[in-house]
């Protein structure tokens, strides 16, 4: 048996080089995620159901990333969470919610705390606009059943539907309205541009955004059961992208499941993984992944390597990976095993495209997992996908019952994850500035002013045990 030495992270550094980089803010970190999806800030958040839902997708997309909806929900939910960001913010709103004229103040009221808006465009059974229905029309109107003929705004300010934005800008900053609805020639709504997202794109230039100008987002998906399904319903609610999320990518059922989605849908981007070896992504990229993940149990709550003793160090698999990214133009995301800011730089330079993380974003405020009180301290539950909670979790979903697992169903379970907590860091805002900042300050030393360039130039060193004590703060007082 043929036995080669592999290496993480902790294991090397980069070795200084001459450098032209007069800032680090002149240096470009744009990834890519996909083929087609390319990040300002080449940091994505992983599908996990204590990292990303709808509200980290949104918070990372406004900062230049991508967040991916986890799948342990019912199909359903995940497209409502997909839909939520899509709706976050858009340069126009193709399908503003509308109410129709004849419906009451109650019901009015329902759809906003529904939708999570503060208005509504009344139209009515042919489409034509009325009138608008905001949360001040409604305020003290004490009658639920009062028809909102009787409380909308009638006069309005619209445009017609090919105003560019600057001109959008102009009318509502002219005439002090929030909303201003695009009407054609016969008076049918066909759009909503709001003076929120206009302001918003401007507090957020670098912002993953697609071409309608609505916040980048991915959906992740199994390899069994509904997955087809699944894959069409949240790309048809706006997702960009399909991550097909196995922990173990290289198998003859997950490169048939990329081949069955590409077949279907042959538009759609899709990224899988994950995989561990130039083979591995070699062998889904054939299967049609316009993206690969790389990493088999580097991930801080990930207990596979210990539970099946399989695995390959996050470096070494990355570099060997990045091979696809030269030969077929996929790139791959070192998913895993990444602690600071430095772990990221080293992802970067071995040959990694983007990065997807899960403890590191964990403890941010816009993470779903719970929060709790330690010592004093505040901290996020933070848990495996392939710990005992989260399978329990996820089988209770699929039977569609509340109900407790039989005690010989629990047994049967063999977890390859743990349950845990990471430390409240505050908004991901604050998260991202610290960790991209490293990245930059990275390729900075190797003179490298782009990623591909941080691939030609970057040089590693191996380092002992003392060198990586070294390498840290020490001998401080306590």
């Amino acid at each position: 048996m043929d036995m080669r030495e592999a290496l993480t992270f902790h294991d090397v550094l980069l070795v200084p080089k001459r450098s032209s980089i007069a800032s680090r803010k002149r240096v470009d970190t744009t990834g890519r995620f996909s083929r087609r999806l390319k990040l300002k800030v080449p940091i994505v958040s992983a599908n996990m159901d204590t990292v990303t839902e709808s509200r980290m997708a949104v918070a990372l997309a406004r900062l230049g990333g991508l967040g991916i909806i986890h799948r342990f929900l019912t199909i359903e939910e995940e497209t409502a969470q997909v839909a939520k960001v899509k709706r976050a913010e858009n340069v126009v709103i193709d399908k503003p919610y509308t109410i129709g004229p004849d419906e009451t103040v109650g019901r009015a009221r329902a759809r906003m705390r529904e939708h999570g808006v503060g208005g509504l465009l009344v139209v009515d059974d042919k489409g034509a606009l009325r009138g608008l229905v905001t949360e001040r029309d409604l305020q003290f109107r004490d009658q639920a059943g009062e028809s909102l003929r009787k409380v909308m705004t009638t006069k309005l300010v619209t445009a017609p539907p090919d105003i560019g934005m600057d001109k959008a800008r102009e009318i509502l900053r002219d005439h002090k309205v929030e909303k201003l609805p695009l009407i054609d020639k016969t008076g049918k709504l066909k759009g909503l541009i709001t003076a929120r997202d206009i302001k918003n794109r401007q507090h957020h230039p670098d912002a993953s955004t697609d071409a309608k100008g609505r916040l980048l987002v991915g959906a992740a998906v199994g390899v069994v059961g509904d997955y087809l399904e699944r894959a069409a319903a949240v790309l048809e609610a706006g997702a960009d992208c399909l991550v097909v999320d196995v922990a173990h990518g290289h198998a003859d059922h997950v490169i048939k499941a990329v081949e069955h989605l590409r077949k279907k849908l042959p538009e759609a981007e899709i990224v899988a993984g994950n995989v561990a070896t130039y083979e591995g992504a070699r062998d889904l990229a054939s299967a049609g992944a316009d993206g690969v993940k790389v990493g088999v149990g580097p991930g801080s709550i990930c207990s596979t390597r210990v539970v099946s003793g399989a695995g390959v160090p996050q470096l070494t698999a990355v570099m060997d990976c990045a091979r696809i990214t030269r030969e077929k133009d996929v790139p791959i995301i070192a998913d895993g095993g990444l602690r600071e800011s430095g772990d990221l730089a080293k992802a970067f330079a071995g040959g990694a495209s983007s990065v997807m993380l899960g403890s590191l974003l964990a403890g941010a405020e816009e993470s779903p997992g719970w929060t709790v009180v330690r010592g004093g301290s505040r901290w996020k539950i933070y848990r495996g996908m392939a710990s005992l909670g989260a399978t329990l979790t996820r089988k209770t979903k699929e039977r569609g019952s509340d109900e407790d697992l039989d005690a010989i169903e629990v047994a049967e379970v063999v977890p390859e994850g743990v349950e845990s907590m990471s430390p409240y860091k505050g908004p991901v805002a604050e998260v991202i500035h610290q960790l991209i900042g490293g990245v930059r300050s990275g390729m900075s030393y190797s003179g490298a002013s782009s990623l591909p360039d941080f691939w030609k130039k970057a040089e590693f060193i191996r380092i002992t045990s003392a060198s990586w004590a070294e390498s840290r703060p020490h001998h401080l007082d306590k």
